[in-house]
């Protein structure tokens, strides 16, 4: 039986939904408010815009929703979502040359956002104890008499003001959270803000799959280099489509027009996308966007915090969206919400903070770690990030051929195993090994 009465989860992005989904396990009621209308299942969301570009669920987020929507893969498959071994079925360049491809057991799932995301939400609104109210925004928080507990929130929708009571409120609106405002106007001080600004530029397009396209291949991965800062996204998609990202750090971005489209997807520093764009069918007009800076918020680090209020997801860190980690991460971050609701009410916060703060730490770590490669990226340098980076481009020299130091380095970016995790005596010996041989073959 729920513990508790009543649960409000602000906003409906997938870190709002998966929010919502374990607190229905907690509450007789949950409540999420978002300022959107909910359009049907594999249409865009006006909110959000970067639904229509290239997005990816990590192994470690498809296992969290699979966990809390059973079937939801196999549903998702037959609606024409593609399956795969995310080592085995993709190609990753790095280094010059593609990582080697062993049978991983590491499964993907390539989908659109639209097509997940309104699976999930559908999934989410056939549980009977919850509900969503669209068309609404939050324009305050509630607390109690001596300003120490949040208890409800106040609600603008069709120009009039609502209240909403609560026992839990979550804050999952995203990037452009109203928190550390709300926080300010209550007298709470407000999180360090961390920065590292990395001038991203992206344009995607949809195309036309066809069999023989990467000899099956469901995935071609071409990280910016600091040389170049060029790089490119291109995964299968439901309706035999590829959706094609292409990036610029610090320079002007991919071309809108087909043409130019094409020629900046040849400079890439490998051919695979360029291979396939260069004649295939567009299918959908093409769309840019800029992103200029990663930002994390440092909730951990504040005295003090309103009791049984939470913030998640984007709210807490917004990453660099070429790694593909967010909605992985939302998906963890579910996890350590539903475990802190488990132990109480009373300081949730506070213990949500400290326990998601590992689980923020290793994205954040491998995001802002590549970034720092380019010496234009703005943001804390130091012996170590340096150091670090000049072992991972060792480590991907030597996983062109080496099965284990490849899976060591997918397992970390799916978020199944630490960043130390490769740097294990046992990685780092076949890393020395990997690049004397190559050296000696060259």
């Amino acid at each position: 039986m729920p513990e508790y009465k009543h649960a409000i989860v602000i906003g409906g992005s997938m870190s709002g939904l998966l929010a919502a989904r374990v607190l229905t396990g907690h509450f007789a009621k949950v409540t999420l408010i978002e300022r959107d209308t909910f359009p049907p299942v594999g249409q865009h969301r006006r909110g959000v815009p970067q639904s229509r570009h290239t997005h990816g669920l990590l192994c470690s987020g498809r296992a969290v929703l699979e966990k809390l929507f059973p079937g939801l893969s196999s549903a998702l498959v037959q609606q024409g979502a593609v399956m795969g071994d995310t080592v085995r079925d993709a190609r990753w360049f790095n280094e010059g040359a593609c990582l080697a491809r062993p049978v991983s057991g590491l499964e993907g799932l390539l989908v659109t956002r639209p097509l997940l995301e309104g699976t999930v939400r559908e999934r989410l609104r056939a549980i009977a104890n919850f509900q969503s109210v669209e068309d609404a925004t939050v324009s305050m928080l509630l607390l109690n008499g001596d300003r120490s507990q949040v208890t409800g929130v106040r609600v603008s929708r069709g120009g009039a003001e609502e209240t909403y009571d609560a026992d839990l409120v979550v804050d999952a609106s995203g990037r452009g959270s109203k928190s550390p405002e709300w926080l300010a106007q209550l007298g709470y001080e407000t999180p360090r803000v961390e920065e590292v600004q990395i001038s991203l530029s992206y344009t995607t397009r949809m195309f036309r799959r066809r069999p023989d396209h990467l000899n099956g291949d469901v995935a071609a991965i071409i990280p910016p280099t600091p040389e170049g800062k060029r790089g490119g996204v291109m995964l299968a998609q439901e309706d035999n489509r590829w959706t094609v990202t292409l990036i610029s750090h610090f320079g002007p971005a991919a071309p809108l027009e087909l043409d130019g489209f094409r020629e900046f997807a040849r400079t890439l520093p490998g051919p695979y996308i360029w291979e396939v764009v260069k004649d295939a069918e567009p299918v959908t007009e093409p769309i840019g966007a800029k992103f200029p800076a990663s930002v994390r918020r440092r909730y951990e680090k504040l005295h003090r915090f309103p009791q049984r209020y939470v913030v998640v997801g984007d709210a807490v860190c917004s990453f660099n969206p070429i790694y593909g980690q967010g909605m992985s991460v939302a998906a963890l971050e579910s996890q350590v919400l539903d475990a802190c609701v488990r132990q109480g009410l009373d300081d949730a916060g506070r213990r949500f903070f400290a326990q998601a703060t590992p689980v923020v730490d290793i994205p954040w770590s491998i995001a802002v770690g590549n970034d720092l490669r380019m010496k234009e990226t703005v943001g804390p340098r130091n012996a170590g990030v340096n150091f670090i980076n000049w072992y991972m481009s060792k480590l991907h020299r030597a996983a062109h051929h080496d099965d284990r130091v490849s899976l060591a380095f997918h397992r970390v970016a799916n978020l199944l195993a630490p960043p130390p995790s490769v740097m294990h005596p046992s990685i780092a010996w076949r890393v020395l090994w990997g690049n004397l041989f190559s050296r000696a073959a060259r």
